[in-house]
């Protein structure tokens, strides 16, 4: 009886499982491209101790494969070309892409690569993968709010997701630093990571 009664059971969560889909976000389910264009990945870094220095990375691509019946199953992977990156500074960008930091003649790229995802409840999600910068791979946890979905002028289908993660440069081997003579260092090892997203579905295979 027993091996029924969890039959059972099983079955009714299941049953409430499916019910519990919105038909709004089953709907999103497919292959999207992110839109460079009109989406942003940047950073924000402290220097000296007093102020934050903001950055943002000009070249990348990246694809997502959404499940709105069951985000669990979503996928994303990002590729950034380090080489784009732009402070304001013309100097400032050509000492990140240095041997002293990207490296970025022998490293290009900086990847995501997503392992997992989960709801968080309502429209924040997590999704964590791998990190790779240099020759190093490392988790990350990246929290996103999803902005909604609409379909452009040019009657392309449209998402839209902002959040961000934290990260210690220092995983990653950016160990660069110099020191302050009133104490502390240049450039703080916590680097916050944001990103705001606009992906388009790509057309249904023939």
């Amino acid at each position: 009886m027993a091996l029924f009664n969890r039959k059972s059971a099983d079955a009714a969560a299941a049953a409430t499982t499916t019910a519990d889909v919105d038909p709004a976000l089953a709907a999103l389910t497919g292959d999207y491209a992110i839109d460079p264009a009109h989406s942003s990945i940047g950073f924000t870094v402290r220097h000296a101790m007093v102020t934050n220095v903001r950055g943002s990375f000009a070249e990348h691509e990246g694809s997502l494969k959404l499940d709105g019946s069951d985000p669990g199953n979503s996928t994303a992977s990002i590729d950034v070309k380090i080489a784009s990156v732009d402070t304001g500074i013309k100097d400032r960008d050509g000492h990140l892409v240095s041997g002293d930091f990207f490296d970025v003649e022998k490293f290009p790229l900086m990847t995501f690569r997503s392992t997992s995802a989960e709801q968080l409840g309502g429209d924040k999600y997590r999704v964590t993968g791998d990190l790779t910068i240099k020759d190093v791979t490392r988790p990350l946890a990246i929290d996103l709010e999803f902005n909604g979905s609409a379909t452009d002028v040019y009657g392309n289908e449209r998402v839209g997701f902002e959040g961000g993660a934290e990260i210690l440069r220092s995983d990653w081997g950016l160990t660069w630093n110099a020191a302050l003579e009133t104490g502390g260092v240049m450039v703080s090892d916590k680097v916050k990571l944001n990103f705001d997203i606009s992906a388009i579905k790509a057309a249904p295979r023939a």
